[in-house]
C-alpha cells in the first residue's frame, strides 16, 4: 500500500486562535510536610536537569522593631558562617554552577536556590549552614553599611525613586510596613546584636515554607527532612498594623531645581486579593493602563508624548493594597499628563468599552496567563502567590472565568466606584 503524503497550504495562513478561548490549567503541585512541620510545594517539570528551591521565612520588615533589621539580616545570611568566609560561601556554590540569592518583602524573606539537580547533595548542608549558623561579621557589616548608604545617596538624586517612596508614605503611613522607607541614619544605628537576634528568631527559628520546582529528584522530600527536618519551625504572628493614610491628597515636590523631568504617581487605597471585586478590577486596570494597548499608553504616549511609558497595576501586597498609575513626563506637560489621566477614568466611568477593545484586552490577560505556565519555575511562582495569599487553587480558574466573562457593563459599574479622582493621592517629583 502507497503511503499518502499531505502537502501544506502555503498560500493560505494557518488559522488564528484567540487566547480567550485556550483551556488552561494550572499544573497541580504535590505538596508533603517535613516531619516539624515544614510544608513543602514541589511541581516536577522540565526537560533540563535544573531545579530551583525557595526558602520563604516570615521574616520581612513586618516584624522589625527598627527600620532596616529584616533586610540588612536577609543580606547578611551569606556573608559567613562560624566555618566559612563570605568568599567561601560564594565559591563553593559558584563552583558548582548553582546561583544562591536572597531576598526580603513585607512579610516574607527568602533564600533561593537554582542548580543542576545532581548538586543538590553538596548545596543543601551549606544552605542549612546559612540558616543555622550565620555570624553576620562586623566588618561585612560596615562594608554593608557603607554600601547601602552611597547607593541611597545616589538613587535620592533621581525623582523616580523618591517619588515610589514618598507615594507609600501617603498611602499607608511612614510608620507602616508598606510605608517607611530607608534613610542614611537608620543604616548608621544598625547593630550587629539586633541582626543576631532577629536571625534567631526569624530565621533559625521561625516559620518556613519550601517551594521547589523542576527535575524533582526521587529522593527530595528525604533529602528536604534530612537537612531541615529538625528547625523549629515556630509559627509567626503577624501582629495587626493599620495603614494612617495622610490627610491631604496632591502633593507637588522640588527634589532636583535642574531637573527637566517628573515622576508622577496617581494611587489610591484598595482592598486585597480576597475582596470579590480584585480579580474584576484587574481587567479594568489592563483597560487604563495595564499593557501596551491601553487607553493610557494609547493616549499620553501615542497621541500627546508627554512620556515613553505610562502604566496602571494593583500593587502585590498580601494585606492592604493600592491601585497604582505610575509614569515620567517633562515638568512642563506633568499637569497635563494628570489631566488626561482623569479624562481616561471618566471615558470610563461614562461609556461602555466596545468588544472590540474588550476582546483585545481578554486576549492580552489570557496570554500573560499562558506565559506565566511556560516552564516549572513560573508555575511554581503561581502557586507561591497563592499559598502566600491564603488562597486555592480555585482563585486560579476563578480569575479566567472573570477574563473571559465579565461584561462591559460591570467594568463600567467597577469605574463609577473606583475611578474617581477625589479618591486618587497625587504626587509629582521633579
Amino acid at each position: 500500500m502507497k503511503g499518502t503524503t499531505t502537502l501544506l497550504e502555503r498560500k493560505k495562513a494557518p488559522a488564528i486562535v484567540d487566547a480567550v478561548n485556550f483551556h488552561l490549567q494550572l499544573k497541580a503541585a504535590d505538596q508533603f510536610t517535613l516531619r516539624n512541620g515544614v510544608e513543602v510545594y514541589a511541581v516536577n517539570a522540565g526537560a533540563e536537569e535544573v531545579l530551583s528551591l525557595e526558602w520563604v521565612f516570615f521574616a520581612g520588615n513586618w516584624q522589625e522593631e527598627q527600620n532596616l533589621v529584616a533586610a540588612s539580616a536577609n543580606f547578611l545570611l551569606r556573608n559567613g558562617t562560624s566555618a566559612r568566609t563570605a568568599f567561601q560561601i560564594n565559591e563553593h556554590f559558584e563552583y558548582y554552577g548553582s546561583y544562591l540569592n536572597r531576598a526580603c518583602y513585607n512579610e516574607t524573606a527568602t533564600i533561593t536556590l537554582h542548580c543542576l539537580n545532581k548538586h543538590i547533595h553538596e548545596l543543601l548542608p551549606v544552605v542549612k549552614e546559612l540558616i543555622v549558623d550565620s555570624i553576620m561579621p562586623e566588618e561585612e557589616l560596615a562594608i554593608y553599611k557603607q554600601n547601602m548608604k552611597q547607593r541611597l545617596k545616589v538613587s535620592l538624586k533621581k525623582s523616580d525613586f523618591v517619588a515610589s517612596r514618598l507615594i507609600d508614605v501617603y498611602l499607608y503611613g511612614e510608620q507602616h510596613p508598606y510605608g517607611k522607607y530607608s534613610k542614611a541614619e537608620d543604616f548608621d544605628s544598625l547593630q550587629r546584636e539586633q541582626l543576631l537576634k532577629f536571625y534567631d528568631e526569624y530565621y533559625r527559628n521561625g516559620k518556613l515554607i519550601l517551594f521547589a520546582a523542576g527535575k524533582i529528584p526521587a529522593n527530595l522530600e528525604a533529602l528536604l527532612n534530612e537537612h531541615f527536618g529538625d528547625l523549629p519551625n515556630k509559627p509567626v504572628t503577624l501582629k495587626e498594623i493599620k495603614p494612617v493614610t495622610a490627610a491631604e491628597k496632591k502633593f507637588r515636590i522640588t527634589n532636583d531645581p535642574e531637573g527637566v523631568q517628573g515622576s508622577i504617581r496617581i494611587a489610591r487605597p484598595f482592598p486585597n486579593r480576597h475582596h470579590p471585586d480584585f480579580i474584576k478590577v484587574q481587567v479594568l486596570n489592563a483597560l487604563l493602563g495595564g499593557f501596551f494597548g491601553s487607553r493610557l499608553m494609547s493616549n499620553i504616549r501615542e497621541d500627546k508624548g508627554y512620556t515613553y511609558g505610562i502604566h496602571s497595576y494593583l500593587q502585590n501586597h498580601i494585606h492592604d493594597s493600592a491601585w497604582m498609575i505610575s509614569t515620567e513626563a517633562g515638568k512642563d506637560v506633568c499637569e497635563a499628563t494628570i489631566a488626561e489621566v482623569y479624562k481616561e477614568m471618566k471615558d470610563l466611568r461614562e461609556e461602555l468599552v466596545d468588544e472590540e477593545e474588550l476582546l483585545l484586552v481578554r486576549n492580552y490577560m489570557m496570554g500573560g496567563i499562558l506565559g506565566d505556565l511556560d516552564g516549572p519555575f513560573q508555575i511554581i511562582a503561581r502557586w507561591k502567590n497563592i499559598v502566600l495569599n491564603g488562597l486555592d487553587e480555585q482563585y486560579f480558574y476563578n480569575s479566567i472565568n472573570t477574563i473571559k466573562t465579565i461584561s462591559a457593563e460591570e467594568i463600567q459599574i467597577l469605574a463609577q466606584q473606583y475611578l474617581n479622582p477625589d479618591d486618587f493621592y497625587e504626587l509629582v517629583v521633579v
